[in-house]
């Protein structure tokens, strides 16, 4: 462990196949790297019943407790180890568990929205936005969430309808002007996740 902290940040929409790229970044470096999910940080709202919470927008900036996420993050990089939040789809809310995180030389912060903070954005070393066309996204997320979250196909499609599309069109798109490298195609753009690992191995040179 080198005592300085590299910072990537992975961004991009809904199922466009960031955390594919982030299993093949930690397959390749293993436990030099450690990650950070944006989603681990939904606010907790234990005041609000599960029909209430399965209604709100989680694709909006508000939804995400980022201040929190931001100082982990400058802890992380004065090499401090801290206890990430969790976040249960199931319940839709905070878990009461955590994830204690030490330093590694590159932290990946993933998540579809972390280009859209400024304060975010300037703790990263490399900023990435994975590209991919809206109706493969749609695809993988109605697989996605039907497999892994129990959900119908209807309630997939009407949260899309309602607020994926219009947030990431709002607020997700507009933060690609921020990316430092963009890599089409999400996990099957194996040049651009090449690139990516080549830079870092750079990076932990250093």
């Amino acid at each position: 462990m080198k005592d300085k902290v590299c910072i990537v940040g992975i961004a991009g929409g809904t199922a466009s196949g960031k955390t594919t790229i982030v299993r093949k970044i930690k397959e390749m470096f293993g436990d030099d790297i450690a990650v950070i999910n944006h989603d681990s940080y939904y606010k907790a709202h234990d005041d609000l019943t599960y029909e209430d919470r399965s209604r709100l927008n989680y694709d909006h900036p508000a939804s995400f407790d980022t201040d929190l996420m931001i100082r982990d993050v400058k802890r992380l990089k004065n090499l401090e180890p801290i206890d990430m939040p969790v976040y249960d789809y199931t319940i839709h809310n905070r878990s009461d568990a955590t994830i204690h995180v030490v330093p590694k030389n590159v932290i990946i912060l993933e998540g579809i929205l972390i280009l859209e903070s400024k304060e975010l954005r300037d703790l990263m070393d490399i900023k990435v936005f994975v590209d991919t066309d809206a109706d493969e996204r749609l695809m993988r997320r109605i697989q996605r969430d039907m497999l892994e979250r129990a959900r119908s196909i209807e309630s997939i499609l009407t949260q899309y309808r309602d607020t994926v599309k219009p947030m990431h069109e709002q607020f997700v798109e507009p933060s690609k002007k921020y990316a430092d490298l963009i890599i089409p195609r999400g996990g099957e753009n194996l040049t651009g996740i090449n690139i990516l690992t080549e830079h870092l191995k750079l990076m932990m040179a250093e």
